[in-house]
């Protein structure tokens, strides 16, 4: 009785919201979207897309699908498709995503990385290379 309750809940789940005036310390682990409207300080993880509006902020990590960011980020977002930074946007960190997009106006003081994290753009296989390399290195 109660799973079938929760299968029509989930087909038609609405966006995690964290409102203005709210202030979050931990971490967030979800597969819906979320929208961040206060404050988060900790580390956010979602299969879905981030959204933080203009009076809100993320001091962390995010792992997400897609990201559009008018606040502020401070820390390393991993974004697997498209982070989009709107002209009031702030972000300060380590940012790894496939496509970029930046409004003129927005504050971008980041080392970025169009790619995976840890993916070389010349050897995709660098990666295993370097650790098994490293390894070897100290065999011998």
């Amino acid at each position: 009785m109660f799973s079938e309750n929760k299968k029509g809940q989930d087909q038609g789940s609405q966006p995690n919201r964290i409102e203005a005036n709210t202030h979050i310390k931990g971490d967030i682990s979800s597969q819906a979207d979320f929208r961040i409207d206060g404050v988060l300080e900790g580390n956010l993880s979602t299969t879905g897309k981030v959204v933080i509006g203009a009076s809100g902020k993320i001091t962390g990590n995010v792992s997400c699908v897609q990201a559009d960011i008018a606040g502020g980020f401070e820390g390393e977002l991993e974004v697997s498709e498209l982070l989009n930074l709107q002209e009031t946007a702030k972000i300060e960190g380590q940012i790894y995503t496939q496509k970029l997009a930046i409004s003129p106006g927005a504050v971008f003081n980041a080392k970025c990385s169009m790619r995976p994290k840890g993916v070389s753009a010349l050897n995709p296989d660098a990666k295993m290379a370097e650790q098994s390399g490293s390894s070897m290195a100290n065999n011998g």
